[in-house]
């Protein structure tokens, strides 16, 4: 099948990768010349784990290809994916601008006798793909109103198993109720649901909300988790025992029940908050998201109270070593990251800051720039620091040399906020060791 993607940040390129691995010939359009040039390359422009060695292969074996001219990727494709981003507003709505744009340029190119699928592929609120079509209309005089189906097919891939997600996908949605878009829709995914997950197709509306409904139910697990560990350590309770305890209950189930500084990234603060202003848009208050939001932003900043406790509330002069930048290990994405937040709390009260991220520092570097100093390995940041905070659980810190980091640090204490080692384990070592929800050791 021939497919053009229309975006390439992080959906559109392990989309158009992984369609192309099945067999697609896919082009990917993007407005960016430099962007575009770099991938005709062969320089792969996110860090995703898997995503490279596909990339080159299908761009090797001329089933993927990338281009800025639009009217040539949609003349010969048959679906048509719109990746683009939706950033939130300053009320919290998705911003539909990139998408209704190229929604507009999509009615002066398609031909009345070329049938092709439009596929939102973006999340986008509930609408969205009625918008899509209205505005292909109104840009074509009304001549395509056969010419043409709008689908939305949400995406559902993690940051770091994102390759893996798409190729083996626990269910795939598709909001359609056009036989001739379903039947093309069904082929296209054949190839990723032969173990007998489902397509599970309803309309278009359904689609849109699914895509929220998930991110923010996900984020409502990680900061009742959070909400938990603050009450862990006011009454004594290991929040480890806690959540081995209600994980073995199949109808909560062990996922997202790790306490932690908080969620971030690209999806769930973006997603929440465009549900909560949908929500109000339709007059209905959802108490619960407006909570989460609160509870996420509180937790960022929960080792603050602890760090300033342990230095007497003088953080003047202070050298913090910072473990982790990105939101989630196994990306370089630092898009709403505790990390940050951590940074600017520590650099607001006169501390200074040595961070270490494999994949983050590029990014981190280009949002704060000098701010911060930056370490070529994990043990680098520690030099001369008075302490170590750790924000995001990267395989290499769960296991570092205990002895270098306590003949480095000045001040023998780690505030955790991944909890990412055993309690009773660092009281042998001597540590002072500060995590969530667990049992203080200073």
């Amino acid at each position: 099948m021939k497919i053009a993607v229309i975006g390439t940040g992080y959906v559109g390129l392990v989309t158009g990768t992984c369609f192309a691995e099945t067999g697609n010939k896919v082009i990917c359009v993007d407005i960016d010349a430099n962007k575009v040039a770099r991938l005709q390359a062969g320089e792969i422009t996110i860090y995703e784990p898997g995503l490279e060695k596909l990339f080159l292969r299908n761009q090797k074996e001329e089933r993927l290809f990338f281009t800025t001219e639009l009217e040539a990727a949609v003349a010969q494709a048959q679906v048509i994916f719109l990746a683009l981003p939706t950033p939130p507003g300053e009320d919290g709505s998705a911003d539909l601008s990139y998408i209704l744009r190229v929604a507009h340029d999509l009615g002066k190119i398609i031909q009345p006798d070329d049938y092709k699928v439009i596929v939102d592929k973006s999340t986008v609120p509930v609408g969205t793909a009625e918008k899509v079509k209205q505005a292909i209309l109104a840009s074509s005089e009304g001549t395509l109103s056969h010419a043409f189906d709008v689908v939305s097919n949400p995406e559902f891939l993690r940051e770091g198993v994102a390759v893996e997600d798409f190729m083996k996908p626990d269910r795939v949605v598709i909001g359609t109720r056009a036989e001739r878009a379903i039947k093309i829709m069904n082929e296209l995914y054949a190839p990723f649901v032969r173990q007998g997950n489902p397509v599970i197709f309803m309309d278009e509306c359904s689609a849109e909300l699914t895509k929220y409904a998930a991110n923010s139910f996900l984020a409502v697990k990680i900061s009742f988790m959070n909400e938990i560990a603050q009450l862990c350590e006011r009454m004594g309770a290991d929040v480890d025992m806690v959540r081995r305890g209600i994980g073995s209950d199949d109808r909560i189930g062990k996922r997202f029940l790790f306490p932690g500084i908080g969620y971030g990234g690209s999806c769930f603060p973006k997603d929440v908050k465009a549900l909560s202003k949908s929500s109000q848009d339709y007059q209905y208050d959802f108490k619960i998201l407006d909570a989460v939001m609160k509870v996420n932003e509180i937790q960022k900043l929960h080792l603050m109270s602890s760090i300033l406790e342990y230095f007497n509330g003088d953080l003047i002069g202070k050298k913090i070593a910072l473990w982790g930048l990105s939101f989630k290990p196994n990306t370089d994405d630092v898009r709403e990251a505790p990390a940050l937040t951590m940074i600017h709390a520590l650099l607001e009260h006169g501390a200074q800051v040595c961070a270490f991220d494999p994949e983050g520092m590029n990014n981190t570097r280009a949002l704060l720039g000098d701010k911060i100093g930056y370490a070529e390995n994990q043990y680098q940041a520690l030099e001369n620091a008075d302490a170590l905070v750790i924000a995001t659980e990267w395989n290499e810190f769960r296991t570092p040399e205990f002895e270098k980091i306590n003949t480095q640090l000045k001040h023998k204490v780690i505030f955790d906020g991944r909890n990412l080692f055993d309690v009773a384990t660092m009281e042998q070592l001597g540590f002072d060791y500060v995590s969530v929800g667990r049992k203080k050791i200073i």
